[in-house]
């Protein structure tokens, strides 16, 4: 199967007026134990940003808390132009539909072809069999899924269960898969975490040319420093429970980072 002669154009993040994403105060408590300690930050619409920090201090927790996978114990977050905390669950689900994930773990239905798999993501958008199986989705969802895949390089791999792919493969099936909601804002936890280097700096490429080209957001929690430094533009640190660091990628080096990395350690 031919990716479509006129590929559909992703929705742009360009429009958002003011910051994409505006955190003030935010905090999180897990039984007394607080994780999140007021933090406060702000992200201009078109930008890669890597979120860094040492394991446990909260990186993941904070991601979820943005589109309240975990509900915050307070503060005040302003994202693609809505009071998030604010939101009823009808106007809540909406909302996420406009926001895309990649996590580690792919979450793909590996018995499906990648397609069927792409297809999945206009769930954001629409109910019904056409939603779950390539094979029932209209012409114009098929030709849209297609389009996804030829942007992450699978066109020629859609008809292919994904249990048939290589862990590479299926992390740009699901970026893929992502892309089908049309977000404007993307969220990224360790995206490279489970590929070898070349493929976590293939898929890590793909989701900067989607903020380039496309006028997408990206928050990103990054593990590998050379990534980190590559493909962001700038970078925020969590620690004890805040941001400490907040800085350009330009003026950043993996010297300065690590050096966050051993206070942070030290403290």
């Amino acid at each position: 199967m031919n990716a479509p002669a006129a590929p559909f154009e992703l929705k742009a993040g360009s429009t958002i007026v003011g910051p994409v994403l505006a955190v003030s105060g935010l905090a999180k408590s897990f039984d007394g134990r607080s994780v999140l300690a007021g933090l406060d930050f702000a992200l201009a619409p078109g930008q890669s940003t890597a979120l860094i920090g040492a394991n446990g201090s909260g990186k993941s927790t904070l991601l979820k808390c943005l589109v309240r996978l975990i509900e915050p114990s307070g503060g005040r977050i302003q994202m693609l132009g809505r009071d998030v905390c604010a939101l009823a669950p009808r106007d809540l689900r909406a909302f996420r539909a406009e926001v895309g994930f990649v996590w580690q773990r792919h979450n793909l239905v590996p018995r499906l072809s990648a397609l069927s798999n792409v297809v999945h993501g206009v769930q954001s958008r629409r109910s019904g069999p056409g939603a779950w199986f390539q094979a029932l989705a209209p012409a114009a969802v098929r030709a849209e899924a297609m389009a996804c895949l030829d942007r992450v390089g699978l066109a020629d791999r859609a008809l292919m269960r994904v249990d048939s792919l290589s862990g590479g493969q299926q992390q740009r099936v699901a970026i893929a898969r992502m892309l089908m909601q049309r977000p404007a804002f993307i969220l990224a936890d360790e995206p490279d975490a489970s590929l070898d280097p070349q493929t976590g700096e293939e898929v890590m490429a793909l989701l900067q040319g989607l903020v380039r080209e496309n006028g997408l957001s990206l928050l990103m929690i990054s593990h590998r420093l050379e990534h980190t430094l590559q493909f962001s533009d700038r970078i925020l640190g969590l620690a004890d429970g805040r941001i400490t660091l907040d800085q350009p990628t330009a003026r950043a080096s993996a010297t300065g980072l690590r050096r966050f990395f051993d206070h942070v350690e030290a403290a």
